[in-house]
């Protein structure tokens, strides 16, 4: 397993290279003057009220990193990580960085558009006056608005918030509501070969890993074969399906009875269907619950808020998929408080980013405490890192301080 774990510093060290920038994203402020942060107080909703907001500069960069090997899933297979960075500074010198990440069949934005909108919302930023942290945050939810621009909005709002905790000394996981500074993951294996799995399960056994998500939904007689070799290496794991819209609602069933004969019973099977067939998530939801008690969660059928409260009063599933990327930090914290309210369960997960978006992410879940699954892995399958710190790993142990302590060799 990995464990994210975060201290809490009396003050963060700012550890981010600097270089010349080149990027047709950076903006640069010619504004004098210094304006002074309001008085320290806890909670993202009286830092929005009291803390103003003045970006000197603000600047997104391509963010290329290679895999470990292709991440194939149902609906796409990604060789590359090919994400946008993005970084605010204040002018009382903070800095806070986002992570807009692009995932083919899932982000509206590919990575040129990423950029440009991007560019837009940082030269917004900049030409701003100062204002309050939420009516800054409101205005980046009118220019990037739903999901074309969800990733984006997400990466900004990001960069905001680390910027402003940056400039009150306050840890990301203590301004969403302090309830644990640490938080565990599981490991996920992509579509591969019944043998190319065992190789994987096995060495994350070695490694700790006591869950491991399983993609999968192209081919269900594979996926069997799949979970076959993954029980010989592992016996005792336990499993998360993720079949990434890839079944119909038969064959969604017709796996579930196929690990009851093998013995297998996943603790989640995550977005069965294609995410507009809401019957068939309700039909998979309402028979894996009764025949074998396996709760289902929605991902790609929660994409807004208004998506979350038909999920909710339709009983479509068990479990909703919080990730920024989709939803914005915003919109994230409003569907964790409808789910909350109404008693269903809430997995905290990610696209393919870099330790930037996950260890936000890591912040945002261990802070709320209300995550029953965590699947932010990511950084785990990259084969290059650009982004070194924030958190520090020991055996399996990670160490996440400040999403400003990093050494960030694009900017």
């Amino acid at each position: 397993m990995a464990v994210f774990h975060f201290p809490s510093p009396s003050s963060p060290s700012l550890l981010a290279r600097t270089h010349k920038p080149t990027s047709l994203c950076t903006a640069i402020s010619t504004r004098s003057g210094t304006t002074r942060p309001s008085a320290p107080t806890f909670g993202l909703d009286s830092l929005k009220e009291t803390f103003s907001i003045d970006v000197t500069r603000a600047e997104g960069r391509p963010l290329d990193v290679p895999l470990i090997s292709p991440f194939t899933i149902a609906s796409s297979k990604l060789d590359k990580v090919t994400n946008v960075a993005i970084r605010v500074e204040l002018r009382n010198g903070n800095v806070g960085w986002g992570e807009a990440p692009v995932l083919p069949s899932v982000t509206a934005e590919d990575q040129k558009g990423a950029l440009k909108a991007a560019s837009e919302a940082c030269d917004l930023l900049v030409r701003s006056s100062p204002l309050s942290l939420g009516a800054v945050l409101s205005e980046i939810n009118r220019v990037l608005p739903g999901h074309d621009f969800a990733s984006v909005k997400a990466g900004v709002e990001m960069a905001l918030i680390d910027a402003a905790a940056n400039s009150i000394r306050i840890p990301l996981w203590r301004l969403f509501g302090g309830e644990s500074n640490s938080i565990t993951t599981d490991i996920t294996i992509p579509i591969v070969s019944p043998n190319e799995a065992a190789e994987l399960a096995a060495k994350y056994r070695k490694q700790g890993f006591n869950t491991l998500k399983l993609k999968v939904g192209k081919d269900l007689n594979s996926d069997i074969e799949v979970l076959k070799s993954i029980r010989l290496v592992h016996p005792n794991c336990s499993f998360i399906l993720d079949a990434n819209e890839g079944y119909t609602a038969d064959q969604a069933i017709q796996v579930l009875d196929k690990l009851h004969e093998m013995g297998v019973t996943p603790v989640l099977f995550e977005q069965p269907v294609h995410r507009s067939d809401w019957p068939g998530l309700r039909r998979v939801s309402k028979a894996a619950k009764e025949k074998y008690g396996v709760a289902v969660a929605a991902d790609e059928s929660c994409r807004s808020l208004e998506e979350a409260r038909r999920i909710v009063e339709e009983e479509a599933a068990h479990v909703i998929n919080i990730k920024l990327a989709k939803l914005g930090v915003g919109g994230s914290l409003e569907i964790a408080d409808v789910a909350r309210k109404a008693g269903f369960g809430l997995m905290i997960g990610g696209m393919v980013e870099t330790r930037l978006a996950m260890g936000f992410a890591a912040h945002f879940a261990a802070g709320l405490g209300c995550f029953s699954f965590v699947d932010l892995d990511t950084p785990l399958l990259l084969a290059e890192d650009p982004v070194f710190g924030g958190y520090e790993g020991i055996l399996l142990k990670y160490n996440l301080l400040w999403l400003n302590d990093l050494i960030f060799h694009l900017f």
